[in-house]
């Protein structure tokens, strides 16, 4: 079943900058056959030299800025997304064997800098092993995050792995994230990295998810459950974070001030009743 839903972005960042430096920028959503944008824009500081900027990891829509001599830089994003996403029984998500994985699903299978299933792999194995089909493997390590990792702002930093998380027991929607990729790929699923936007999710802000590939389709978990999986906007996919950060800086600047939203006067969230024996992917 395919449904479609429209969403109105808003996303302003302000930082103090305190040497010259440069920003590769990661706030805009994706424009795919699946996800279509109309009203885009996008407004800088003066006098702040930027451009449009694609690089070879995947499709994230970068831009890249120069401050320049600027003490400070704000940027303003708006958009309106519309996004199709398709609900599948259970009964038709069926396992494939490594040897008949899309190639474009190959490079999730592999450890990756903040997901590290190969430190992983015995603890993957003992907890999640014994379920027999993938797509309840990975309905089971998102139920698992979310029963033992407790949400904590602050209680780490953008050096956190998966490992990490999975030892202190704390974390945010990134590293939520990361550990599910991580134990995914330990049971030889893969899996990628979702940045977004979220729709009325409290506080607001970006969000962090993970995909799975079963019998090469992507299906969306998100073990935080504080985001519907129906009113997500994809932003950017990646192995981890490290492919899909809102500002990678080159440089000194420091954030002052962050607002997001995402909202839509139709949005009707899915339940916990309404994914009863069905899952969800987000086209991309």
């Amino acid at each position: 079943m395919l449904r479609h839903m429209s969403f109105q972005i808003n996303a302003n960042l302000q930082y103090d900058v305190l040497e010259r430096s440069t920003v590769l920028l990661s706030i805009h959503a994706l424009a795919t056959q699946n996800q279509r944008l109309w009203g885009e824009y996008f407004t800088v500081t003066p006098d702040v030299q930027w451009e449009p900027l694609r690089v070879g990891t995947g499709d994230t829509r970068y831009v890249r800025l120069d401050t320049g001599t600027a003490t400070t830089l704000e940027v303003t994003y708006t958009v309106m997304a519309e996004t199709r996403h398709t609900m599948v029984s259970h009964e038709q998500i069926l396992g494939i064997p490594i040897s008949e994985v899309r190639r474009s699903a190959i490079p999730y299978l592999f450890p990756s800098r903040y997901c590290q299933s190969d430190r992983l792999g015995r603890l993957a194995m003992k907890m999640f092993g014994h379920i027999n089909a993938p797509y309840f493997q990975a309905v089971a390590i998102a139920d698992w995050i979310f029963d033992n990792i407790d949400y904590l702002s602050g209680a780490t930093d953008t050096a956190t792995s998966a490992f990490d998380t999975v030892t202190q027991r704390a974390g945010v929607c990134r590293d939520f994230a990361h550990l599910g990729i991580a134990f995914c790929r330990a049971l030889s699923i893969p899996a990628r990295y979702f940045a977004g936007y979220a729709c009325n999710m409290e506080p607001p802000d970006f969000h962090a998810c993970f995909e799975a590939c079963i019998g090469n389709r992507w299906f969306i978990f998100d073990p935080t459950r504080r985001a519907a999986l129906n009113g997500l906007v994809r932003i950017a996919t990646g192995r981890d974070a490290a492919d899909a950060a809102v500002a990678t800086i080159f440089g000194q600047m420091q954030l002052t001030n962050m607002s997001v939203s995402c909202v839509s006067e139709s949005f009707q969230p899915l339940t916990a009743e309404d994914l009863t024996g069905q899952a969800i992917m987000i086209e991309s």
